[in-house]
């Protein structure tokens, strides 16, 4: 009886629930619910195909495959081509031209972490609920929930005189150096009203109104090598190893505690002789124990929410370490890689979309999420210029590891919400 009770209420909560979709909406339901073997079809292929941010030839593969897809519903399409010497595979572009509602810019990317000399799986599925694969939810299970959503609405005729950039970048999880990488990106971005992000979801109930930023930092400390048995006398060096040491302690003694604010270093090599190769992360080092080091090479990365917030780390960083211990001295570089997200009340008005979405769904409620658990994304390019809101794509977990997974179950129900919020954002 209690069973049967509780299974009433449910029933009578989401019919609740559906009274507060107009008609078209409902249809728009519908055809994800029918769509969602084949959506789910879709997936599984993509996964299969290894897209290593380095394996060009599987990145433009995956691309393929959505660019087939996209022209089907009457999307125009387009690859944008990288310099040969960037060794990246290009971005892919499908647009459709109109004048109704807000110009969407909805961005996705083709690659993954995993390259051919990692161990990644096929698409698996573990039970009725989870799958894993490469990439399965960053972010391949977010471009088929894109696609989903978009086909849902094209299926009731409801993308016409709608303007939408669907935008795929071939190097997000590993960035083309120089301006030519996001600059198409950014130009595009520049037309729409509202950017919209399918990067992972945290869950079903948290979207991400800001992303922090990263850049990386590299510190160089140099001693004079002499027997290590008149280390701490006066006039010996402390050399280089105790330099860095210091530096990094200070460094996590003086900024560890501000909020949204991390810095990691990722590699340390240090002795008599080093030699780094930044562009392979690889280093050659000669020391003994009983020679001061005289050279030592730090490598690391700094994520921030705001630029404010950045250039302020750097200026601690700096001042640190210029305070050298006796017979040593340091230098440090920074290069800029994505820029922080910022919360902005034009982002927060599209949660409080995805909230009312959710709940009209059926779904539950939808907040914003902490900047400080995310890493950084594509959407941080283009912030400044629009609003913005990220983490719509699939769920899972573990992603950028092996055993990545995608959560099936809230699958359909997270491509249910972005097609009406799409079609919302452009009646």
């Amino acid at each position: 009886m209690k069973k049967l009770l509780l299974a009433s209420a449910l029933f009578l909560g989401h019919a609740a629930q559906a009274q507060k979709l107009t008609a078209t909406e409902r249809k728009i339901v519908a055809s994800v619910q029918r769509n969602m073997p084949n959506s789910e079809q879709l997936l599984e292929q993509v996964v299969n195909i290894n897209s290593g941010t380095l394996n060009v030839k599987g990145v433009r593969e995956v691309g393929t495959v959505f660019q087939k897809e996209f022209e089907a519903l009457g999307f125009k399409t387009e690859w944008v081509a990288m310099p040969v010497g960037m060794q990246r595979a290009g971005h892919l572009v499908a647009e459709r031209k109109g004048s109704k509602g807000k110009r969407l810019f909805l961005i996705g990317h083709l690659d993954t972490v995993f390259e051919l000399d990692m161990p990644a799986g096929k698409f698996t599925r573990l039970n009725d609920s989870t799958a894993t694969g490469q990439g399965v939810n960053d972010m391949k299970g977010g471009n088929v929930v894109m696609l989903a959503a978009l086909q849902a609405l094209q299926a009731n005729g409801l993308l016409k005189n709608a303007s939408i950039t669907a935008y795929f970048t071939g190097d997000e999880e590993r960035g083309g150096k120089g301006p030519e990488a996001r600059a198409d990106f950014i130009a595009r971005a520049k037309q729409a009203d509202v950017a919209l992000a399918f990067e992972t979801a945290t869950n079903l109930h948290t979207v991400a109104t800001a992303r922090r930023g990263a850049s990386t930092w590299q510190l160089n400390t140099f001693g004079t090598a002499s027997h290590s048995s008149g280390i701490f006398k006066p006039g010996v060096s402390y050399g280089a190893i105790y330099e860095a040491a210091r530096i990094l302690t200070d460094f996590r003694e003086t900024l560890s505690q501000e909020q949204y604010l991390t810095f990691n270093p990722g590699l340390l090599v240090g002795g008599a002789e080093v030699n780094y190769d930044e562009t392979k992360a690889r280093a050659e080092v000669v020391g003994k124990t009983n020679i001061i080091a005289a050279a030592a090479t730090v490598s690391g990365d700094l994520r921030f929410l705001t630029e404010a917030q950045k250039e302020a780390a750097r200026t601690k960083m700096r001042a640190i370490v210029a305070q050298n211990l006796a017979g040593t001295r340091a230098e440090i570089t920074f290069t800029d890689g994505l820029p922080g997200m910022a919360p902005t009340p034009g982002n927060q008005k599209l949660a409080a979309l995805a909230d009312q979405t959710s709940r009209d769904l059926g779904h539950g409620p939808v907040a914003a999420g902490n900047p400080g658990s995310r890493g950084a994304g594509d959407i941080s390019y283009v912030a400044q210029y629009l609003d913005c809101l990220d983490g719509l794509g699939a769920s899972g977990k573990g992603a950028h590891a092996a055993g990545e997974t995608i959560n099936l179950r809230e699958f359909p129900m997270l491509v249910e919400r972005a097609a009406l919020m799409i079609y919302r954002l452009t009646r």
